[in-house]
């Protein structure tokens, strides 16, 4: 399997010339797909898969998807993607980073490309900052966030503030549905602590506008793992192998600002 993955993965497509990206994305995820579209360099494609489960509730879902993950990439077929991206931060944090770490060697030698976990890409993403001390906005619930930030504080880095927008109980999914505006608010409040970056956490929560706002504001610096995963899925390399020099072009909209308004009608949230 490996061998034609590698193999059709150097093959031109008409969309993607410069790299075509498979993306493996939780079952109702709104966000994803549309923030990857803003975020991806010219030249740059994905296709998506959606990683599915009947379990009910959000952790043992999240860990199920795990166990699928080589299934879910078989849909691909022969589709010549360059790298693989699992764009699902809480199952990172529910697996363990040991058995993260595995999964994704497997992965990678199974199909001969990278793979990259969105909560890997973050952790590259903070070294690219050379950020220590970090302030999570969150949309978990509780019984997630305590693996969340179990699982950073490994990678040596120093939760030091948590807050998020409320959980949308009567919505369809309660991270999902939530609106920039919460996550803004969220994200002055934190902007206020002496951490070195507001990291927006989840590959669910939208979070695009609220960066740009926060640019705009001059609010503190801040990373989204939407944002870290693109980052990381255009170089098609290992991620404990990226390249860093390029990081802070992207986390400024350097490139993104008018894909974004073009795509969402420079929707943003509402100022203070």
């Amino acid at each position: 399997m490996a061998a034609w993955f590698s193999r059709l993965a150097l093959m031109a497509v008409e969309y993607g010339q410069n790299g075509l990206c498979g993306v493996l994305t939780p079952q109702a995820n709104t966000t994803v797909e549309a923030e990857l579209w803003a975020l991806l360099s010219p030249g740059q494609s994905l296709i998506n898969a959606r990683l599915v489960s009947n379990q009910n509730t959000i952790e043992s879902r999240l860990i199920e998807y795990t166990s699928r993950f080589g299934e879910t990439i078989e849909r691909f077929a022969n589709a010549p993607i360059n790298c693989i991206a699992a764009a699902c931060t809480g199952a990172s944090y529910l697996i363990g980073a040991e058995r993260e770490a595995g999964i994704v060697q497997d992965m990678q030698s199974r199909f001969g490309v990278p793979f990259i976990t969105a909560a890997l890409a973050t952790v590259a993403a903070l070294r690219a900052m050379k950020s220590k001390r970090i302030a999570i906005l969150t949309p978990y619930p509780d019984s997630l966030n305590k693996y969340c930030v179990h699982y950073w504080e490994g990678f040596g880095l120093e939760v030091i503030a948590k807050a998020g927008p409320a959980l949308e109980i009567t919505a369809f999914h309660p991270i999902y549905a939530m609106e920039g505006d919460g996550v803004l608010a969220a994200y002055r409040e934190l902007s206020e602590t002496d951490a070195d970056v507001v990291l927006m956490l989840g590959t669910g929560m939208a979070t695009l506008g609220p960066l740009l706002a926060g640019l705009d504001e001059g609010l503190k610096p801040a990373i989204s793992c939407n944002l870290a995963l693109a980052w990381a899925a255009v170089q098609a390399r290992p991620w404990n192998e990226l390249d860093y020099t390029n990081f802070e072009s992207l986390r400024n909209a350097a490139n993104w600002r008018d894909r974004y308004n073009g795509l969402f009608g420079s929707k943003s949230p509402s100022p203070t």
